[in-house]
């Protein structure tokens, strides 16, 4: 799989190495054995609903559920959802952030794997998660093309079972 991956230095600024997986997107065989190794670690965990943040989550997310038969339930920006929702704030770099799901979108008991293009530091996630269970639902696994270890983002994500492709 990391033959399918660019990395790109100083992108977005100076001194980071940007790991840009739009190759692995572009190459059918390579993006349908990346999901579908997800979907294999998401149904062995008995999971009943994908969940994936925006943005880049989405294109993981869609082809595992997909694969699975199952819903995708989006975690969006701010304001990006017409019906009621529930919002959960996380810190970036530089600010914040703010995801947001319906409040009907996830079932109490659902069994819900998260999905992503890349585990960094693991704000987004952790956001995610919370919202997750908030809405009743359990978090069975955390699923990713990329780690960047470095970043230690699996730290704060302690206590959940994460699965992914590559690590960097």
């Amino acid at each position: 799989m990391h033959d399918y991956i660019e990395s790109i230095p100083d992108f977005p600024e100076e001194g980071i190495i940007f790991r840009d997986i739009t190759p692995l997107l572009a190459n059918g065989p390579a993006y349908h054995q990346a999901t579908e190794q997800i979907a294999h670690f998401a149904k062995e965990r008995g999971v009943t609903v994908v969940v994936a943040p925006e943005s880049r989550g989405f294109l993981v997310g869609a082809p595992v559920a997909e694969n699975l038969g199952l819903g995708l339930v989006p975690a969006r920006k701010a304001g990006k959802l017409p019906r009621k929702t529930l919002a959960e704030t996380y810190q970036l770099e530089y600010g914040s952030a703010q995801l947001e799901m319906h409040v009907d979108a996830i079932k109490p008991g659902d069994k819900v794997v998260i999905t992503d293009d890349l585990l960094a530091t693991g704000g987004t996630i952790e956001a995610t998660i919370k919202l997750v269970e908030a809405l009743g639902g359990e978090v069975v696994g955390l699923a990713f093309f990329i780690e960047l270890t470095a970043l230690k983002g699996r730290d704060r994500l302690k206590g959940y079972d994460i699965y992914t492709l590559m690590t960097y």
